[in-house]
């Protein structure tokens, strides 16, 4: 692999349900095999110790709720062109999975959450800082939607999380970091000027190294 030029890493951030995901998945569209994709989301911490009424109870909106550590640790692997086994985590039981996954290094390495550039060291591996910033009564809603359709929860919980931890933990610790950011995409993912933008840019560095 010395041959090989280092992968182009990009960091995406912004608040809950702001289009992170979206804008991710629209520039992996664009480069197809060329990108791996991270989420923060994975590398949740296990909390095996508790059981699932007091994991339910965690902050899940905090850095320290993040094992960030292993995170950097598996983004430097990919930078060396090595594999790594990424961990699995059930928003359901709110536990890590008993199983990995094995991602490969590549081109282009997509790094995607919330709280990514809360983190310097983190944000010292990233290539180029993208922030998706949308409303907050948009974010609401999609998060709303999102929980209570694909991750079985009621309408209570994700109200009663969203304004003991979500709002709060955002105004402290997310949108604070917005100015780290290189790129702001305004409007979340859907946004295609932004996006053209920034495909242009990746395919600069590309034929830079």
């Amino acid at each position: 692999m010395d041959n090989l030029s280092t992968p182009v890493v990009i960091g995406i951030a912004g608040g809950t349900a702001s289009g992170k995901s979206t804008l991710a998945q629209n520039i992996k569209d664009e480069f197809q095999d060329e990108i791996t994709m991270l989420s923060h989301d994975f590398y949740y911490k296990a909390h095996e110790d508790l059981s699932f009424e007091e994991r339910k109870l965690l902050n899940y909106d905090h850095p320290n709720a993040f094992d960030t550590d292993m995170l950097c640790e598996h983004i430097k692997e990919l930078k060396n062109w090595k594999t790594i086994e990424r961990p699995n985590y059930s928003f359901v039981t709110h536990s890590r999975e008993d199983f990995t996954t094995t991602v490969y290094p590549n081109k282009v390495i997509i790094v995607e959450g919330i709280l990514i550039f809360e983190n310097k060291a983190l944000r010292d591996n990233m290539d180029i800082k993208i922030f998706v910033d949308a409303d907050s009564d948009i974010r609401f809603i999609r998060r709303l939607q999102r929980d209570i359709y694909k991750r079985g929860r009621d309408v209570d919980s994700v109200i009663s999380q969203y304004v003991n931890t979500v709002k709060p933990m955002h105004e402290e610790f997310v949108e604070p970091t917005k100015k780290y950011a290189d790129i702001i995409v305004p409007r979340g993912g859907h946004n295609t000027v932004a996006i053209n933008i920034i495909v242009e840019r990746i395919k600069s560095i590309l034929r830079e190294r």
